[in-house]
């Protein structure tokens, strides 16, 4: 059957209990994560510090929403470790009637699309903020309370599951890297140096640039994050700036921020794009090295080590690759057939990585689904 809705006055009041903050005392103080995350602790600080001296002390189970962000999910339950914290006057306290409502109900309910919509269309279009009697205004399902703790428990427990595995999830990740990371410095142990001019020299490939061509361009994120795809540039957007063609299987600097991992391997998707004069392409010798295994060199602790210094300067774009300083980087070259081995390793992880993912994405929409149900009394 679908809960009749109703609206939140009926089964909440709002608190509005305000105390002076005592200079010497010690306070703890929340904060309220938007996207309907819950309550987490922000800090702890004596009186002297909180500017403002008119405070709200919060209770567990109240229903604590924030005036700017609660158009963005910023509300949630107060769990019992936060009983005590202070909030300052741009919170509402909202107590419930636990003879109607479950608490850990409306803590679910405000985690539904619905809920959120009606939160959204009751803010200012002129100031992103919301007032008390707005939120009692919300309406949501409301089955006995009985009804109520049961779905409770169901949803807690699933919730409960959900974690459990995306930690375990989690755990195998890291555990994964870490032996990747093992592996990569035995074979790198003993391995010689050779400079990079020698095992992945530069390779500049100019663009003739014509009138009523355009060139899209290539971008690489930081910390290995991998390319980006930029819009397209006509001859006149371009004017004087020089650009080269970037071919799969380069590996390719940014020299502003390779100081911080902006190094990446083109894939066929980044065929036919562009770069200025500030991307640097790599050709590896396929008889010396892979272009994943210097890729994953680069972005290890030493690694990015050789490249901040290979790139001097202040701080951000005062940091930049030089050209010379990046061709005579000492890169480790292990024999060929260790590096391939490394790279089918890598190719595992890479597996079992996308492989998570997708499971995450499942577990992300089975919450909105089993909500779905709870709501329209299916569960």
């Amino acid at each position: 059957m679908k809960w009749e809705e109703r609206p939140l006055g009926e089964v909440i009041k709002h608190r509005s209990e305000f105390f002076l903050i005592d200079d010497p005392a010690t306070y703890r103080r929340v904060t309220v994560q938007t996207g309907a995350k819950g309550i987490v602790s922000r800090d702890q600080v004596t009186g002297f510090e909180i500017k403002t001296k008119k405070q709200q002390a919060i209770k567990s189970d109240e229903f604590l929403v924030a005036e700017i962000d609660a158009k963005v999910g910023g509300f949630g339950i107060v769990p019992k470790q936060h009983e005590g914290a202070v909030v300052s006057s741009h919170y509402f306290l909202f107590a419930a009637d636990r003879s109607l409502i479950e608490p850990r109900w409306l803590d679910w309910a405000s985690k539904h699309s619905r809920f959120q919509e009606q939160i959204k269309a009751r803010g200012s279009t002129n100031y992103a903020s919301i007032r008390p009697d707005k939120v009692l205004s919300v309406r949501i399902p409301l089955p006995p309370v009985e009804e109520q703790r049961r779905i409770v428990a169901k949803l807690d427990a699933a919730a409960e599951r959900i974690a459990r595995i995306e930690a375990a999830q989690s755990d195998n990740a890291e555990d994964f890297a870490q032996v990747l990371l093992a592996e990569f410095h035995r074979i790198t142990s003993n391995a010689p140096r050779r400079p990079m001019r020698e095992v992945a020299p530069l390779v500049r490939r100019p663009v003739k640039i014509e009138d009523d061509k355009e060139y899209p361009e290539l971008g690489v994120r930081s910390f290995g994050r991998g390319t980006f795809h930029k819009p397209a540039l006509s001859a006149v957007e371009l004017g004087d700036k020089r650009i080269f063609w970037i071919t799969p299987g380069d590996l390719v600097f940014n020299i502003v921020f390779a100081w911080e991992g902006a190094i990446a391997i083109a894939s066929k998707d980044d065929a036919g794009r562009v770069g200025s004069h500030r991307f640097l392409t790599c050709v590896v010798d396929p008889e010396i090295a892979t272009a994943n295994f210097l890729h994953f060199y680069f972005l290890t602790e030493e690694g990015l080590k050789t490249l901040g210094e290979a790139s001097p300067g202040g701080a951000g774009r005062n940091r930049t690759l030089g050209i010379t300083a990046q061709e005579a980087i000492q890169v480790p070259v292990p024999p060929l057939a260790h590096q391939q081995a490394f790279d089918s390793l890598c190719q595992k992880f890479t597996s079992l990585r996308a492989a998570q993912n997708s499971r995450a994405a499942d577990l992300a929409a089975l919450m909105p689904s089993l909500l779905d149900q709870a709501f329209k009394g299916e569960l």
